[in-house]
């Protein structure tokens, strides 16, 4: 998917956004999407669980990081395994945790030197994110391997309009501190936009504190990251760009060993750098859109263990992850002219090619003992897709994508997705309807990767694949003078899921492989309430629940509560004055259990847990306001995965300014 150009969005206004008398008069824009269809298209029209979370909402409830900023998303269970550079996991609508598909600009992030090809959400932070558009459902008919719970895409900050600066500086409690500082622009034909970031936290002991092990011992972190991407428009309907991201972390680290050590000399460092080139253009008086882009992301993770003679596990490990990708991408988008009935037209197709590689290495020895495990391996794999969608009426619109993927090694599929939205504007309401299929490759662990206990890959793994559907509604209910006092917004999904893969030990317990073996299906609710009794009050209540089985043994999946939810507020009972208190709540689940002497005790069923946040600031001027964010003020001891606790109490003040 293209990033989006000034160009592309004003081809798009033509089509999505009221005329320009509507705009002069003061009429707030609707909001539009571009992960969902890969043409901007307004929310409401989307047939798909779709959230915005934009740089407004970003800064209003003091998010920092991208766990922060997912942990509220409908139909999302976001689980760290401890702090900031930490393991989390998202697990959406059921599915498992490599099957959220990671975006950057439309650039797959999923980390091929992973051993399941999963994403961390817990080491980015949001200093150059502008929006962040997160869509529920099996979305590979548009973006491929990996897709079949959703699609998080992660839109970086942009040049536009003339030069102009930014800056944000930040501390608090526990010691932490931030800062960050961009500038951005044009200059006739050249544009720029430079940022910067940095953070340094003293971190929390995410040992719990019912354990017998605890110490009190901080993990802290230290990361910071550059991005900078150059323009150039050679006429009015075309530009070039080059960008560069890089971003590096230090942080400290828990263990659950056997049993549970608070180990002090546990640390991990994670490195990744993406660039990114390519052309946009429009073509036949702006009805046809096309880009080229190709972009390279470099990651490296190094994790060390070293030996500590009150450890009575006696642990030790030294592993590195080196992980490459480079992606082609050609996406074209022509808007057709209207046809009798059928209006905002347009087809889109396009094509890519995806190379990945990985170099790991582990070595962990635990009681004398041992464990050696690595994979040196490469794979490639080339897609086409073609789509379209349509509005009949002025109230009905209708999607379609496909998409074909041929690789050497496990990742050649076939998916398609369809929907439809059908507005009832006598009724205020708005029917929706999906129905897609889903497939996530083999990971080259998977297909390749070795360990001195027996395990090998098998190059002859099939993809996992998924079907799913989902139908819903939402009625915008009139009042105190507005035509939206209330929404709700309540749709079903339905997912199954086979080939899923597993590791495979021969009778003696003395070697393994993997082999596509199991099936799931996860199905369930998700509902919101968004309340706007005032100009200044919103208030939003969000619950999902999900009900996700193994289908051999029909026991619940770990880690996927069958009960879920948030409540958030927006108060702004004075100008320039914004108060946003946020909690965030989890029901009971199935998850592998360490009891308080620190040992394994199998599985069982993991404690409810909420969280409460708030934020607050205040526009002191135009230009320059003034924040207060709180996270975990309640100072919960939620384990969102079982022998680790969520971070303490903390406090962060600060100021961010405009120039």
């Amino acid at each position: 998917m293209p990033r989006l150009r000034l160009a592309t969005a004003l081809a798009a206004a033509s089509v999505l956004l009221p005329p320009p008398q509507a705009i002069a008069q003061g009429t707030v824009l609707p909001e539009s999407v571009v992960t969902a269809t890969r043409v901007p298209t307004l929310v409401q029209r989307i047939p798909a669980g779709v959230t915005v979370i934009d740089r407004a909402t970003i800064e209003a409830r003091g998010y920092t990081t991208l766990a922060e900023a997912l942990s509220a998303v409908p139909g999302l269970r976001l689980v760290s395994s401890g702090g900031l550079g930490g393991n989390a996991s998202a697990f959406t609508r059921g599915t498992n945790s490599n099957h959220t598909l990671v975006l950057r600009d439309g650039v797959p992030l999923n980390d091929p030197s992973d051993a399941g090809g999963l994403f961390n959400f817990g080491v980015d932070t949001l200093g150059d994110v502008e929006r962040i558009e997160v869509v529920r459902g099996p979305m590979s008919g548009l973006y491929g391997s990996g897709a079949i719970g959703g699609v998080v895409n992660l839109i970086s900050r942009k040049p536009r309009g003339p030069a102009q600066a930014y800056a944000s500086l930040s501390a608090g409690l526990p010691a932490a501190a931030q800062g960050s500082a961009g500038v951005s622009g044009r200059t006739g034909r050249f544009d720029y936009n430079l940022q910067a970031e940095a953070r340094a936290d003293r971190g929390f002991d995410n040992t719990p504190r019912r354990m017998k092990v605890h110490t009190g011992e901080r993990d802290g972190y230290e990361g910071a990251l550059g991005a900078l991407e150059l323009g150039v428009s050679p006429t009015e309907i075309t530009r070039v760009f080059l960008g560069l991201r890089a971003r590096t972390a230090r942080f400290g680290l828990d263990d659950t060993g056997f049993p549970a050590y608070d180990s002090r000399r546990y640390f991990g460092r994670d490195q990744n750098v993406q660039t990114r080139a390519g052309a946009t253009g429009l073509f036949l008086d702006g009805a046809w859109e096309t880009s080229a882009t190709i972009a390279h992301t470099r990651s490296f993770r190094h994790y060390t263990q070293q030996l500590e003679a009150q450890d009575p596990n006696q642990a030790s490990s030294n592993n590195r992850f080196r992980g490459e990708r480079t992606v082609l991408q050609w996406s074209n988008t022509v808007r057709l002219p209207e046809w009798g009935p059928a209006t905002d037209n347009a087809l889109r197709f396009g094509a890519e090619h995806m190379q990945d590689s990985a170099r790991t290495s582990l070595d962990i020895t635990s009681f004398g003992t041992p464990f050696l495990s690595s994979v040196r391996a490469a794979a490639t794999s080339n897609a086409g897709h073609a789509g379209g969608q349509t509005t009949l009426f002025g109230r009905l619109t209708l999607t379609a994508d496909f998409r074909q993927q041929e690789a050497r090694y496990g990742g050649s599929a076939s998916t398609w997705r369809t929907g439809a939205v059908l507005a009832v504007p006598e009724a205020w309401s708005r029917l929706k309807f999906a129905y897609g299929t889903g497939f996530k490759a083999p990971s080259l662990f998977d297909l390749f990767g070795i360990d001195n206990f027996g395990y090998r890959g098998n190059p002859g793994l099939r993809p996992e694949r998924s079907q799913g559907w989902e139908a819903g509604f939402a009625i915008d209910i009139p009042g105190a003078g507005r035509k939206d006092m209330a929404t709700i917004d309540v749709t079903y999904f339905d997912n199954h899921i086979r080939d899923l893969i597993n590791t495979v030990f021969n009778p003696s317990f003395t070697a393994s492989t993997t082999q596509n073996v199991n099936r799931a299906r996860s199905h369930g609710v998700e509902a919101s309430l968004t309340l706007r009794p005032a100009p200044w009050a919103e208030a939003i209540l969000a619950y999902t629940y999900t009900e996700a089985r193994d289908q051999s043994t029909r026991a619940r999946l770990l880690r996927r509560p069958q009960n879920q939810g948030s409540a958030s507020l927006r108060l702004t009972p004075l100008p320039g004055l914004v108060i946003a208190p946020e909690i965030t709540w989890s029901g009971p689940f199935r998850d592998f259990l360490i009891d308080d002497s620190g040992f394994p005790v199998g599985l069982g069923r993991a404690k409810p847990g909420a969280v409460a946040n708030l934020a607050v600031s205040y526009a002191l001027t135009e230009k320059t306001t003034l924040f207060l964010d709180g996270r975990n003020l309640g100072g919960s001891r939620f384990e969102a995965a079982n022998g680790f606790q969520m971070p303490g109490a903390r406090v962060m003040a600060g100021v961010r300014s405009k120039f």
